[in-house]
């Protein structure tokens, strides 16, 4: 058998063990993440939208915010610096520790940056509705809720999937950033296989491989989604 593929075989001669952990450690990652950044890019959305002067000020602060900084800055600002801030505080009332999990802290600076960025998306999407869609819903006597859930919400997921589908992508790529907080997705365990091995291009190699399998996947999957919301659009 070749070294690279004894190298990459499973068991306790090889790292394919490892790096089938990181590969589902950095999808479970990318999927957790997904459903947060799109609420909360769709709530900073509906802000921006808004009628109320406070609503689009702080929403638009958010997204100015999360949008200019670097990921790996707000990664390390949420991991370490929250993680600071709630001792302090804890330490007012008592001798506790308090640590927050690496997971979840990845899980919350991606979703972050990824709803700044949706929020523009779906504010542009808002726009490309046309308001007589809901002077029409008011005709009908439909209420704003019902108006959003049977009226705009089909249009806007259909005029929003392409940007949504790219971000998604970016997303899945970011997931790489969460290494330096010690999350052992793809990329922490190649470069540990790397560094025991010596094997740099190999490992790393895979790395890249298992990250374009990724995106292949998601392509194939946005493209049916898109053929499915594209069902009843007028052509």
């Amino acid at each position: 058998m070749p070294d690279w593929l004894s190298l990459l075989s499973f068991g306790p001669d090889g790292w394919g063990d490892q790096i089938a952990r990181g590969a589902l450690v950095t999808v479970a990652l990318a999927v957790s993440t997904l459903p947060f950044g799109l609420a909360l890019g769709f709530l900073a959305a509906l802000a921006k939208n808004s009628t109320e002067p406070t609503l689009r000020t702080a929403a638009s602060i958010y997204t100015t915010v999360f949008r200019g900084l670097p990921e790996l800055l707000t990664l390390f600002l949420i991991y370490f610096g929250v993680q600071i801030l709630l001792q302090k505080i804890l330490a007012l009332f008592s001798d506790q520790r308090i640590e927050i999990n690496s997971f979840i802290a990845g899980m919350i600076a991606l979703g972050v940056v990824f709803s700044a960025y949706a929020s523009e998306v779906f504010l542009s999407a808002f726009r490309g509705i046309p308001k007589g869609q809901y002077e029409g819903a008011e005709a009908l006597g439909l209420s704003r809720l019902q108006t959003m859930r049977l009226v705009i919400v089909p249009q806007l997921i259909r005029i929003a999937l392409p940007g949504l589908s790219n971000l998604w992508l970016v997303l899945l790529k970011d997931t790489a950033l969460v290494s330096v907080i010690g999350i052992e997705d793809i990329l922490r365990q190649a470069g540990v296989a790397a560094r025991v091995t010596k094997e740099a291009f190999l490992f790393f190699g895979v790395a890249c491989l298992l990250y374009l399998i990724f995106s292949i996947i998601s392509s194939i999957g946005i493209a049916r989604i898109e053929r499915w919301a594209n069902k009843g659009a007028v052509r």
